[in-house]
């Protein structure tokens, strides 16, 4: 791995294709050097101060020129993987990026691998593991919410809030383990009602980021809406208004809509995933039974349920009595539309629109705001927990912290609670690097796109 590290690497920076310009990054003790073997310019950039741009031109082997360029020097510690770094800005042609990258690979640069840039950056302490997977996240992030939360984690609210927790538990633990050393001597560094005040705490302070995690997860991946209903309910129509374009086919024909139809629009900066489903109702239509049979998958995997009625046609209860047994009804959200036709007032469990006119679709869309954001009091400056893999090390923690607990109501040795605090500790290092291993890095950064 140190050998593997040691190596200078290229790729490009920028999206592959045509455009104004090309940004090929290099990282690595042979950067400057590397560089220097191709490009002529008035200064050697090797001689050149860290954080200035130079402009030159790239030469060939055959002291031909292959572009005009610009060149920013970025000298170690002060570049974004702690290493000297090299960004060659050329025009945007996939040819000559190619034969510049060809150059340097030709003076022993090797290619860079997916998220190499940033593996760097967090083995060169130049930020945690938890910022790097925040790094990917601002790349991904496709709305303002997601992208705020990705910038969250990017500054260290999650990491401050996690080191808090591991010196916290360090504290703990060195009592305990200071016990053990002078156990003969029967010296009592902590009392066991402190040490158990001491562990619930850090357990409370572990419940309150946990609970983050539904939030977190919205404004990350967005939150799935399933528009179910009957037939000719005017559940198509529903998604065209929210879309505000006409992507559904819309016709007074019931069972129109055979396959489950997947759009996605930002409201209020939350990702909505509409999935517009076929007509729930017997049918002898094999297309049509294979349409509904996935309309019944749409609303187990969906967050939000919006149940379409039409309030010209009786109110039928089996669908929702159907909805019911599938998925919980907190996340139901029943809608009568078509009240152009006929009027109905709304209650408190029902929110009555008209998917023609637009009336009550204002409301319809605070509904599904207030119940993706919960009771969740988000602040730019809280932590957030929106990544599977950090609940999944916060989950452990607790765990083992219950043990611990349980090894003090049992009244065990304090080696059983010094492993248990241990463990727990190393859990919550696992979120922010503290504690790895090649298995978690690789898995992390092989989701990265190539030159980040």
């Amino acid at each position: 791995m140190s050998n593997f590290i040691e190596d200078t690497i290229v790729a490009l920076a920028t999206p592959p294709g045509i455009g104004a310009i090309s940004v090929i990054r290099l990282s690595g003790k042979q950067s400057l050097k590397s560089v220097d073997s191709i490009f002529h310019g008035k200064i050697k950039l090797s001689d050149a101060l860290s954080h200035t741009i130079h402009y030159g031109r790239i030469i060939s082997d055959g002291d031909k020129t292959i572009d005009d360029v610009i060149v920013s020097i970025f000298r170690s510690p002060n570049s974004y993987t702690g290493e000297d770094s090299v960004e060659i800005s050329s025009h945007g042609s996939p040819l000559i990026s190619g034969k510049i990258i060809e150059l340097l690979v030709k003076k022993n640069v090797r290619l860079a691998e997916p998220g190499e840039f940033t593996k760097r950056a967090f083995l060169n302490n130049r930020i945690d593991l938890a910022q790097a997977e925040a790094v990917a996240d601002v790349i991904n992030s496709r709305t303002e919410a997601s992208l705020k939360g990705a910038r969250n984690q990017l500054d260290g609210m999650l990491s401050q809030k996690v080191q808090e927790l591991r010196l916290s538990l360090i504290n703990v633990s060195s009592f305990v383990e200071l016990g053990l050393d002078f156990a003969e001597e029967n010296i009592e560094f902590i009392d066991n009602s402190e040490l158990l005040k001491r562990i619930q705490q850090i357990i409370h302070e572990i419940d309150d980021l946990l609970s983050t995690y539904s939030f977190g997860r919205v404004i990350r991946d967005g939150v799935n809406v399933a528009i179910v209903g009957q037939p000719n309910v005017g559940k198509s129509s529903i998604l065209n208004y929210i879309l505000k374009e006409s992507r559904a086919i819309v016709s007074k024909i019931p069972g129109t809509t055979r396959d489950i139809i997947r759009e996605e629009v930002s409201i209020d900066g939350i990702l909505f995933k509409l999935f517009d489903t076929a007509g729930i109702r017997f049918s002898e239509d094999e297309i049509e039974k294979e349409g509904i049979l996935r309309s019944r998958e749409a609303i187990k995997n969906a967050d939000i349920i919006l149940l379409i009625y039409d309030t010209g046609q009786e109110f039928d209860n089996n669908i929702l009595t159907e909805i019911y047994s599938l998925v919980h009804k907190e996340r139901v959200i029943v809608v009568l539309n078509k009240i152009d036709l006929v009027r109905q007032k709304p209650t408190s469990d029902k929110i009555c629109v008209s998917a023609l006119t637009g009336e009550g679709m204002e409301d319809l869309l605070k509904k599904l705001i207030s119940m993706s954001m919960g009771s969740s009091n988000y602040s730019e400056k809280s932590a957030i927990v929106s990544n599977l893999r950090h609940y999944q090390c916060l989950e452990k923690a607790k765990e083992y912290l219950g043990h611990a607990k349980n090894s003090i109501y049992n009244k065990l040795s304090g080696e059983f609670i010094s492993v248990d605090l241990r463990n727990a500790e190393n859990s919550l290092g696992e979120i922010i690097g503290v504690v790895t291993t090649d298995d978690i890095l690789n898995n992390i950064f092989m989701n990265f796109c190539i030159g980040k």
